[in-house]
């Protein structure tokens, strides 16, 4: 029965749908909704706050013109915005053909591997039903360029952060975060605030394109000079935290249950670490830098687009481990530029605050849409 049961729930999504759009058309069902619905699955998971930051925000532009739903199925009329591309691949078949549709696409390539592959062929074959594809990297943007996603159909607006929330501490902010999750002092905490397992289990297998490996290298580095504390967030970390544990280096797991939470985790580190392979944001780069918390990633997702290395955080190709322990190295310790570091990232990360985001949803996307 379980190899049966992505089917059977691709088989309801579809009678789902058809059955509110029978309804719709012969009147019994007249859903009154604001003209914009953005999608997100019913989890409290990023896109979802995506979803609520967007909305929120275009409500302040213009009232009532958008909501946050998981129910696509009972949309007719509307300018329908699926947050993720995984999720219009669920969905895209079994939808009123009333609707103007918009995704937004991350990050994936089909040399990621068979599922990846599979994924983009069946999303490039839903082009001809999407009026708009967001993206938020120019890495990303050329990609779909290239793949034969129409110029006019394709629009570059960045992941967003909440600069009000994600705040640099003060000092007392900083050693409360410090102790609530067991830093010791004198240690300098590394932050890893992501999912890199396969799966949503213990995560023991790696999910390679977030370079778990790769970080646990740079840990295993930074360690031979520092000492090192390392503070994990999301699901699926049991790679991670047994590569720590091999290493002997202490650290806390800290599921966090609610989004807004996780500044605190932001004001107990000392470095942030992207070593991914593959990225569509990642979030990280923004809260961090909003957060006061130095940074060092890979070039992946929107780094490329974000960073200025040495400036306001490192930047490297991806697997160097060379380049990401010298950066990380350096901002840990020499205090100058780490300060500097920090304040150039604290002014560059406004330019992405969620209510420009949600301002160039509402104008690149949405209003040209409306009817």
């Amino acid at each position: 029965m379980t190899a049966l049961q992505p089917q059977l729930r691709q088989m309801a999504r579809h009678l789902a749908g058809r059955s509110y759009a029978l309804a719709h058309a012969i009147g019994l069902y007249r859903p009154a909704t604001p003209p914009v619905a953005f999608i997100a699955e019913n989890a409290n998971w990023s896109t979802r706050w995506d979803g609520t930051y967007i909305t929120e925000g275009v409500n302040a532009l213009a009232a009532g013109t958008a909501m946050l739903t998981s129910r696509p199925e009972q949309l007719f009329n509307s300018v329908a915005h699926f947050g993720s591309q995984y999720l219009w691949e669920v969905w895209s078949e079994a939808l009123s053909a009333s609707n103007r549709y918009v995704v937004t696409y991350f990050h994936g390539k089909p040399e990621d591997g068979p599922d990846a592959a599979r994924h983009v062929e069946r999303f490039l074959a839903t082009l001809g039903k999407l009026d708009k594809v967001v993206t938020a990297a120019s890495v990303m943007e050329r990609r779909l360029l290239d793949w034969g996603v129409p110029r006019d159909k394709l629009v570059r607006i960045p992941i967003g952060v909440d600069t009000a929330l994600f705040a640099p501490p003060d000092a007392a902010q900083k050693q409360a975060a410090r102790t609530r999750y067991g830093v010791p002092d004198g240690y300098t905490c590394i932050g890893s605030f992501q999912k890199d397992g396969v799966g949503w289990g213990d995560g023991m297998e790696p999910k390679l394109i977030k370079g778990p490996d790769i970080f646990l290298d740079v840990v295993a580095k930074l360690r031979e000079k520092e000492k090192i504390f390392v503070l994990l967030t999301g699901p699926a970390r049991g790679y991670v935290k047994q590569g720590l544990d091999k290493l002997g280096v202490p650290h806390a797991h800290q599921f966090v249950e609610d989004y807004r939470n996780l500044v605190g985790c932001y004001h107990a580190i000392d470095l942030y670490l992207v070593t991914s392979r593959e990225e569509g944001g990642p979030k990280a780069i923004m809260e961090s830098m909003a957060a006061g918390v130095p940074l060092v990633s890979t070039r992946v997702g929107m780094a490329e687009d974000v960073i200025r290395d040495g400036v306001n955080a490192g930047l490297v190709e991806p697997e160097d481990v060379a380049g990401l322990y010298e950066r990380g190295l350096s901002a840990i310790q020499d205090r100058d530029h780490r300060d500097a570091l920090i304040k150039a990232g604290r002014e560059s990360v406004h330019a992405y605050d969620w209510r420009h985001v949600a301002r160039a949803h509402y104008e690149q996307v949405y209003r040209p849409l409306l009817p």
